[in-house]
């Protein structure tokens, strides 16, 4: 399990509140969580972001 994982579980509704101040286009929908699908809302934020992968557990961490 990684770091970002764990934030994302511990975490998320502050997350979540995090990223739609830095990213205004994001629905709640987009940042729908389910345990054990972190890769799935990784997924859905690189499309609304364009950013790869790694830059976006770059972004999760830093939050």
């Amino acid at each position: 399990m990684s770091a970002t994982t764990d934030k994302i579980k511990g975490n998320w509704k502050q997350l979540k509140g995090k990223l739609k101040q830095q990213y205004g286009e994001f629905t709640d929908d987009d940042l729908i969580y389910t345990e054990g699908k972190e890769d799935e809302l990784i997924g859905r934020i690189q499309e609304k972001t364009g950013k790869a992968k790694e830059e976006i557990k770059k972004v999760i961490d830093k939050l």
